[in-house]
């Protein structure tokens, strides 16, 4: 009987949701199973088990981090001074770390194939490396029942509104904010409501400054959380994922450049995302 793939999701939520997706979709066309385990850390932090419900796939098995791992089964880096990559040298015929994902990607090499191959393997990723289906987003990922009551009041006017969903990065995400200014979505969205497509605006954004200028310019039709955005706590998360389940419920959505979290919302929606740039 061949080991388990261990494998490590890294990065921040949407990130992960499709690292697990497409490590998932790897071993089972290696014929591997997956052993998936979850570290809480600065990029998210959540056990998975506080955001989501128990996983039930076939060949899966998903945990929360325990102690040990962190020197075992933990990605090497400086905060752990590399530590893990000892114990994973031993235990491992073969390893790959999230910086070598995307070369490997370009390069067109193939995962199935090594995933194939004989003896314990280890990875690491936060990118969607290997093809899957958006169905198997929707199957892996349930949020906790407390998620999905927020997202239902949310989202409680769409069936009877026509409503666009908009994401807008700010914070850390520099890309997001040269390249998807907010005169962007303001030309967009004055255009849509003009015309009628839509009569409403959910709004899901990181940046109070963005939803100060959001209600000034649209008033009533404009949805939005009341709290502040808050990535540094599990409720904070809850949140996080309550806009991206909500907006996958709306018409359409306008996202902000290289991000994850827009598209991640419009693949588990299966509506249309058009990333919005200069």
């Amino acid at each position: 009987m061949s080991f388990p793939i261990t494998f490590v999701p890294a990065g921040g939520l949407a990130n992960r949701m499709r690292a697990v997706a497409s490590a998932l979709t790897m071993a089972r066309d290696a014929g591997r199973g997956l052993r998936v385990i979850w570290f809480k850390d600065w990029a998210l932090h959540a056990p998975f088990h506080d955001i989501f419900r128990a996983v039930e796939a076939e060949g899966l098995h998903l945990r929360e981090a325990r102690l040990t791992d962190l020197l075992t089964d933990d990605r090497p880096r400086r905060r752990n001074f590399g530590v893990p990559r000892l114990w994973q040298r031993q235990r491992y015929a073969a390893c790959i770390y999230e910086a070598e994902v995307t070369p490997l990607v370009w390069r067109g090499f193939d995962f199935k194939g090594w995933a194939s191959r004989p003896g314990r393997r280890f990875m690491a990723s936060y990118s969607d490396f290997y093809p899957y289906p958006d169905a198997l987003l929707r199957t892996l990922f349930r949020p906790v029942a407390e998620v999905e009551d927020e997202v239902a009041r949310r989202a409680a006017t769409f069936a009877d509104v026509p409503t666009v969903g908009v994401h807008i990065r700010r914070t850390d995400h520099a890309e997001a904010i040269s390249q998807s200014p907010m005169e962007c979505f303001f030309a967009r969205l004055d255009a849509d409501l003009t015309a009628g497509r839509y009569r409403q605006i959910y709004l899901a954004t990181d940046d109070e400054g963005v939803k100060r200028q959001m209600h000034q310019r649209y008033g009533g039709c404009l949805l939005t959380p009341p709290s502040e955005a808050d990535r540094s706590s599990t409720e904070g998360i809850r949140g996080g994922l309550a806009d991206m389940y909500t907006l996958a419920r709306t018409g359409k959505i306008y996202g902000s450049s290289g991000s994850t979290f827009s598209e991640m919302a419009g693949r588990l929606g299966g509506i249309p995302l058009e990333v919005l740039k200069v």
